[in-house]
């Protein structure tokens, strides 16, 4: 069996204390001479030193971990939010935790305790069908950032983007197209983000004086399945003119569908669609979408639990609408 290599160890080889080597470890709390700290950082390297997490984070009061708790990592915008957390956890000296809740209410539960139970410095949160376990975490006084709309009641930090104004806006840009027969695919109405997606739609059929049609509202999953399944259900009746889809997996499953009737976008149908990645400018036809500033609002939400004071803050920010080909915008003016 291998002894376990040890601060005495090292406190050996350099010739220095083991209060010494902690300092140097630890960053503190004394200041150590910078030759004699090299001399330690030399005796880690060739004893092979490894640091006891657990310990130091006892000793310390932090264990230099985020947590993330998303719906379902495979949603290419849920993804790429998770991307840009881990980029600006680790350039704070951070580690980010992912927990993948695979759209089940129960194992979101159970990843938030887990973390909990692993004493993170903090929590990012979306939860599965926006019914946050607000106060699971607050019991425990960690301080946590969701990451998209909750209630305002709840008294939380967040950061979000205004969902009912840019559902009006890619509304809007459908009808500055001439359109006035317009449906929406759209998530579980019971969602707030759906909610507030649907009614942005509305306000803007309601402004240009063109009806709603409850008919023309399909509720579904925010899925490849679910964007399919919609949009078969919406052929069997009298086609729209355009398609505003609250998120991309929806408008490529909507795609798919309209494939298998010899449809395309924008000759037979307009499609515009919410949070669309990347994946909507390679895709073909390219998608207008609207496009979330995913960078700047990973960078906001790490620095909220850095400086945590645990005041109820919300950071909105400003969105985006990308133009493609699938809405029936020129090339000079996508350019």
């Amino acid at each position: 069996m291998v002894n376990r290599i040890t601060r005495s160890d090292v406190a050996r080889e350099a010739g220095t204390s083991v209060a010494v080597v902690s300092y140097v470890i630890n960053n503190g709390p004394r200041p150590v001479a910078e030759l004699t700290r090299q001399r330690v950082l030399d005796a880690i390297e060739k004893t092979g030193y490894r640091p006891n997490g657990i310990a130091r984070a006892l000793a310390s009061g932090t264990t230099k971990t985020y947590g993330l708790v998303v719906p379902n990592i495979s949603n290419p915008f849920i993804s790429s939010m998770a991307h840009a957390l881990q980029r600006e956890a680790f350039a704070n000296g951070q580690v980010l935790l992912l927990g993948d809740a695979g759209d089940s209410r129960q194992r979101e539960f159970e990843l938030i305790n887990n973390l909990l139970l692993r004493q993170v410095d903090g929590l990012l949160y979306t939860s599965v069908d926006r019914h946050p376990y607000i106060e699971l975490i607050q019991s425990t006084a960690t301080p946590f950032v969701m990451l998209d709309r909750v209630d305002p009641a709840q008294q939380v930090c967040a950061i979000r983007v205004d969902e009912r104004a840019a559902a009006f806006q890619a509304t809007q840009h459908l009808i500055e197209h001439g359109h006035r027969e317009i449906a929406i695919i759209c998530g579980p109405l019971d969602m707030l983000n759906t909610q507030d997606r649907v009614n942005g739609w509305r306000d803007a059929l309601l402004q240009a004086g063109l009806p709603v049609r409850n008919e023309w509202i399909f509720a579904t999953s925010y899925t490849r399945p679910g964007g399919y399944q919609a949009a078969q259900q919406m052929l069997k009746g009298r086609l729209p003119q355009a398609l505003f889809t609250t998120n991309e997996l929806q408008a490529f499953g909507c795609l798919r569908a309209m494939a298998e009737h010899n449809l395309t976008a924008p000759k037979d149908l307009a499609l515009i669609c919410f949070n669309g990645t990347i994946e909507s400018e390679y895709n073909v036809p390219s998608l207008t979408t609207v496009r979330q500033p995913v960078d700047a609002m990973a960078k906001t939400a790490i620095e909220m639990l850095k400086n945590w004071s645990g005041a109820p803050t919300i950071r909105e920010f400003n969105f985006s609408l990308q133009l493609g080909e699938s809405c029936g915008c020129s090339r000079s003016k996508r350019d």
